[in-house]
Parts: C-alpha cells; structure tokens; sequence
C-alpha cells in the first residue's frame, strides 16, 4: 500500500513539473494564455502568412482550428468546452448565436478598420447594426460546369441540371441549406420556404435527380471538378474561383431564378478569453491591405471597399463573382430557421441522400 502512495505521490509530482515546464517554455516563447487567440474558422480559409504577421507584430499566438459546417460549429461554441475568442460564422448562424446568447458585442471604437467595409455588406437583416458581427467574405452558391462535356446546356435555370445528358455526372456539395435551396428555387420557391407542401415538392423533385448525382462530397469536390471527374457540380462561388483557377476550361454561373447570397462574418463568442487580441485580429483582418492579399488567397469575394480596389482587374471585373445588381436583387440571404425546422430540412435532406445511394 505504501509503494503506491508512494508511486501516486512521484506521478503527481512529475505531471506537475511536466505543467511547470510547459507553461515556462511556453512564455519563455511568448505563448503564456494571456497572450494566446483562439480563432474557429472554416478549413483553407485564411492566408497563413497573415497569421505569421499577425504574431510578429502583436506578441499574440494564434491557436487555429477548423469546422465543416456552420451546425458543427454552433454545437461546440454552445458546449462552451473549448474557448474560442474569434469565430467565422454564417448569415443565419450569426442569428442564431444572438438568439442564443452566445456572442459578446463587438466594440466598434477597438475595430477603425471596419470604416473600410462597403456599407452595402453592413447592418443587414442577421445583424442590425453590426453589434455582433463584422463581414469576412461573402459570395453566392451556384454551378460550376465544363462546357465541353454539357452539350448545350448554360445552366442560366437549375432545371438544367436535370437533363438526361448529365447522367451520374453531377457532384453536390454535402450541405442541407445549399441542395434543399436549389430545389426549392428550381421550382419557383423562397431557399427559406416553411411551406410543407413545397418542401416535400422540392423533396419529390431531388428524388428525381438523382440519377444524375454521382456523389454528395466535401471539400474534395474542388479537386474532383478541376480533374473534370465529373461534369457539373453545385458549389460556392468561391470554391468556384479556385476551380476555375485550377482549370480554365470550366465555368461558374448562377441560374437566373435565384439562389443564396451569403455572408461570413467574424465574431467574438460569449467565452472569449483574450478579448483584446480578438478585437486587434478583427481589426488587422479588414486593414485594405492584408484583406486584399486574404482575398487573393481565399477566391471569394470581399466586402471590404478599400481591398477591392486594390485587386488585380480580371478578378474585380469578374462579375461571376462580384455579380451585377440586376442578379443580386434576386438573390436570398439564409434565414435562421429555427431549431425544428431546420431539424426537419436536415431530416428531408437525409432522406435525399438515402435515396441517391
């Protein structure tokens, strides 16, 4: 009995020195807790250079992590197990964390930059006032095509993509709002429709094509459509740019009877613990410099005035991804949904995807 006092005495004290040591090695580096940020953001979204200069001229680390899917991240900030100080949420999402309270507000006099934002991407229906939020990118969802595999076929409708030519040619991206939205919109109805009956119509119309679905995928399906292993593909714009980028060949439309317009802003969640290094990283994200470089680097499209002028002609001009008013007036922003319903379009969506295995 007295060896494992013993025993359990030696372990406790080596994982305390091992806790001493890493907390000294730690500041002797600069990266004691109360100069370190957390910052959740979508994957490949942000030029790790930046990050780099953001250290360098700030003595802040920056501890970086991922999420797939705005669900996924509203679950974790929720769960409050890890702290996040800057998250990069979407439109609704933005709603949601409001609703929930799980936001802090941003305080405007700490952020000057956000003076070079086009004021066409502030105080919209997620956020009045920008209280909570400020603009990231935004862009649209839409389709990625090569021309030289459709035929004749422009996509200018969704309903193209239910041609028999596009036979298990068609990748989707793995997303509920994005594929119920297309079929909701292919029929003439609002991405945001709480209607039953339209929802199980756009439900019937999915089912009917998936003959020509190949595969529901993640962030693989950039590599899948530049390779050209399929076709088509459902997508956001600026997954889109890096497409095309990658193979000239191809091309990004959004089909005239409307689609999603979507904003990503960063925020700051409600268990923040280094809130002056989250409202520093806010701020040096829309400096028109470092935005101008992020946006050169992401492909989607930025909110910031003073960056867009700074971007080279052949991506300002490009208005697949920067579209006229004439398209952007019927284009919908996402709303929050609520917890049941957006419980039953994830259900609807599954079904569609048991359906198309």
């Amino acid at each position: 009995m007295k060896q494992l006092v013993r025993l359990g005495a030696a372990v406790l004290v080596a994982a305390f020195a091992l806790m001493y040591l890493t907390s000294y090695l730690n500041s002797e580096q600069g990266y004691s807790g109360a100069n370190t940020l957390t910052v959740y953001n979508w994957g490949d979204y942000i030029d790790p250079e930046l990050i780099a200069e953001f250290e360098a001229q700030t003595g802040v680390k920056v501890i970086y992590q991922t999420f797939d899917s705005n669900e996924a991240m509203l679950t974790k900030v929720a769960q409050g197990g890890t702290t996040f100080d800057v998250a990069v949420p979407s439109d609704y999402a933005i709603s949601k964390m409001v609703e929930e309270n799980l936001l802090l507000p941003i305080d405007h006099a700490k952020v000057p930059n956000l003076a070079n934002v086009d004021s066409r991407f502030l105080d919209l229906s997620f956020d009045p006032g920008n209280v909570y939020s400020v603009p990231y990118f935004w862009g649209t969802v839409g389709i990625v095509y090569n021309p030289e595999l459709v035929g004749d076929l422009t996509f200018d409708s969704w309903n193209d993509l239910w041609s028999p030519e596009l036979r298990n040619d068609i990748l989707l991206v793995d997303s509920a709002r994005e594929v119920m939205g297309m079929g909701l919109n292919s029929l003439g109805y609002s991405l945001n429709d709480l209607d039953e009956a339209h929802l199980q119509e756009a439900l019937a119309k999915l089912k009917q094509l998936t003959p020509n679905v190949k595969a529901l995928v993640g962030d693989e399906i950039k590599m899948l459509l530049a390779n050209e292993e399929a076709a088509v593909g459902l997508v956001w714009s600026g997954d889109a740019s890096e497409i095309l980028s990658e193979n000239e060949k191809l091309d990004y439309v959004v089909p005239q009877e409307g689609s999603n317009l979507w904003f990503d802003n960063m925020v700051i969640p409600k268990t923040a613990k280094n809130l002056e290094a989250a409202h520093q990283f806010i701020n040096f994200m829309l400096d028109a410099e470092v935005g101008e470089r992020n946006t050169e680097y992401v492909g989607y499209s930025t909110p910031n005035a003073e960056s867009f002028k700074l971007l080279p002609a052949d991506i300002a001009e490009d208005e697949r991804f920067y579209p006229n008013a004439e398209l952007t007036d019927k284009l919908e922003v996402y709303d929050n949904l609520g917890k049941k319903m957006l419980a039953h379009y994830n259900e609807l969506f599954l079904e569609f995807k048991m359906h198309s295995k």
